[in-house]
């Protein structure tokens, strides 16, 4: 049995080493999870280098640091495999860690796996040791070491993965640091050495050559040096990723400028906190001014509060914020504004900070509004000029029949003239051409008037049942469909919407009755109803046959009032589709046209799920001075 000591420096050092090694290890390690242009294995590659390369460092100048009385050499091929050992395990560990995310089951595989590696690389570098003696482990202390290790790795791989500000990495790197030195050193007190012959040990000093001195030096200072590089490395990375936020915070701006938005944000509880340039530019509120809930001041008086309680329930039930409300701006006026905010979380899910948009629809209200004024205007003027214009045609309608009964008066009065038959077949043809115009203008006047009041009409949203209500107008239409040779199907799934019944018949009893009328009689005739998805708020709605089709360029004129296309071979007055388009555009939906010649044709109707996408007001909002 021979006395042991170590060497105060080289213990330092290798602590010293353990430490900057785990530093830069958390720092690599935490870059592997995050999104990047570029693939992940140089970031594994950098932190197991760091963690495997920097423990191992760490090992071998701990081991010139030992005193063990006796001259010491190192196998060099065994050094070198426990080299291998630590980069290769900790790089499997960072792998496994990388591809199977940064839960707690793949953090307690790979942390035993890197674990159960630095002790392998521990010992093995152990057994490189060569001596003039013999070397016996004690077994209590060697499981200890190992559970350090193995401790020490899992903590490693959880801190890794996870962000820490500048102050958490450096506590996590020193934890780790003298965790790692802590189980190298345990280890090391596992060992008993005795020396072959008897003899007084000699100084360490006299026992480690200078060119062992120097060599963990070299260890040292190499290892310093490589992960001075991969620090630089990292660095560079960082101002890239700065660099690219930048960028990316530039696009976002201009992009916001460019829909004419200011940008704002809120803290997690709603409140407005902080510089807000593009809010404060908007309105000319100071800092002090829009604080907390001061933003609302310049809020329209008839929108304030319902805003500031739609705010508050939103930020209660953590949803996106979608309203619009009325801002007096910093030159005094009254501007319309659409919001949109939604909030931005944490990894944990908790919400850090609420980001949001105004939008400036001044314009598009006003424009909305003089064309709703514009239609109610030209509603009125149609439904005045039709009902002007039936009163002539009723005059006319009348001294038509008086006529009539007068031919028969003329024809008496005209027997035995030579041209009595002659003038009595012209006044017939032309009592049938007036009478023919009469009715004509009559339809037309009717088709006005028609438009014209469902214009004015005030629509009574309900649940509806597609199926069944299409079902029905598909049974409705089966005598004409029967003798069309034509089979009507309707998707028995077909998703419920919000919406005026007869409005509702009207679009789709017109485009079944259609779809009927111009088949070709010279195959059977397949007419189908089928609907899908059109975003979070629209069903489109499909109306496919397999009829004559439409020419590309009548495509739009078809939806013109008293115009169709085509052969003109069934009766109509090309007032339907024209009164389709009307009814959908009246539930801000929209009607596409999809057709060709000898194919068939294929109207989309796309209407909102439900008559509103607003959500109703909390019963009892929050009050205002919840800031």
């Amino acid at each position: 049995m021979i006395h042991t000591g170590y060497n105060p420096a080289l213990v330092a050092l290798s602590i010293g080493l353990a430490v900057f090694a785990s530093y830069t290890a958390l720092d690599l390690g935490g870059r592997i999870r995050r999104p990047s242009p570029g693939p992940r294995w140089p970031w594994i590659a950098g932190s197991a280098l760091s963690m495997g390369g920097g423990i191992w460092a760490m090992h071998f100048v701990g081991m010139l640091a030992f005193d063990m009385g006796m001259a010491a050499a190192y196998d060099i091929g065994l050094t070198a495999l426990s080299l291998v050992i630590a980069v290769a395990v900790t790089g499997l560990a960072f792998t496994w860690v990388a591809y199977k995310g940064e839960g707690v089951t793949a953090i307690l595989v790979a942390g035993p796996l890197m674990g159960l590696g630095v002790a392998a690389m521990h010992y093995t570098g152990m057994a490189a040791l060569r001596i003039p003696g013999d070397l016996a482990y004690d077994p209590a202390i060697v499981a200890v070491s190992v559970a350090i290790a193995v401790s020490a790795a899992t903590a490693a791989l959880w801190l890794a993965v996870r962000d820490h500000g500048v102050g958490r990495k450096l506590l996590a790197a020193g934890i780790m640091g003298l965790a790692v030195s802590g189980m190298h050193y345990t280890g090391m007190a596992a060992a008993t050495f005795t020396a072959e012959a008897a003899g007084s040990p000699h100084a360490h000093a006299e026992m480690l050559a200078p060119d062992q001195q120097n060599l963990a030096l070299y260890v040292a200072g190499a290892t310093f040096f490589i992960l001075f590089l991969a620090m630089l490395g990292s660095s560079l990375d960082q101002q890239r990723v700065q660099r690219d936020l930048q960028a990316s915070e530039a696009r976002f701006r201009a992009a916001v400028q460019a829909v004419r938005g200011v940008l704002w944000t809120n803290d997690a509880s709603g409140r407005m906190l902080g510089e807000q340039p593009g809010w404060s530019a908007m309105t000319g509120q100071t800092r002090d001014e829009y604080q907390g809930y001061g933003w609302a001041e310049v809020v329209h008086p008839e929108d304030a509060q319902a805003t500031v309680d739609a705010w508050n329930e939103t930020v209660r039930t953590r949803r996106t914020f979608i309203h619009e409300h009325r801002v007096r701006t910093v030159d005094g006026t009254w501007r319309h504004f659409a919001i949109r905010a939604i909030p931005v979380l944490t990894e944990n899910g908790d919400i850090r900070e609420w980001v949001g948009v105004h939008t400036d629809i001044t314009e598009q209200r006003e424009a909305e509004a003089e064309l709703r004024e514009s239609n109610e205007e030209i509603q009125r003027y149609a439904y005045i000029v039709s009902h002007d214009l039936r009163a002539p045609l009723v005059n006319v309608m009348g001294f038509t029949s008086e006529l009539e009964a007068t031919r028969l008066d003329m024809r008496a009065a005209l027997d035995g003239h030579p041209q009595a038959e002659r003038i009595d077949t012209d006044f017939e043809e032309a009592l049938g051409f007036i009478k023919a115009a009469v009715n004509r203008m009559e339809g037309l006047i009717a088709a006005i008037l028609k438009l014209s009041r469902e214009g004015r009409r005030q629509f009574r949203p309900e649940r509806l049942d597609m199926t069944a209500l299409l079902q029905g107008l598909a049974d409705a239409n089966r005598h004409q469909a029967e003798a069309a040779r034509a089979v009507v199907t309707i998707a028995p799934d077909l998703p419920p919407i919000v919406a005026d019944r007869l409005a509702i018949e009207q679009i789709f009893g017109n485009l079944l009755d259609n779809a009927i009328k111009y088949l070709d009689p010279s195959r059977p005739g397949r007419i189908a109803v089928t609907a899908r998805s059109a975003g979070p708020r629209g069903i489109c709605f499909s109306v496919t046959d397999n009829g004559r089709g439409i020419a590309e360029r009548d495509h739009a004129r078809v939806f013109e009032l008293f115009r169709r296309s085509g052969t003109q071979d069934r009766p109509g007055e090309g007032i339907g589709l024209a009164h389709v388009k009307a009814l959908v555009r009246s539930f801000g939906g929209r009607i596409e046209i999809r057709s060709q010649l000898g194919e068939g044709t294929t109207f989309n109707v796309t209407l909102p799920r439900g008559a509103s996408t607003a959500l109703g007001a909390d019963p009892e909002p929050a009050p205002r001075a919840a800031a």
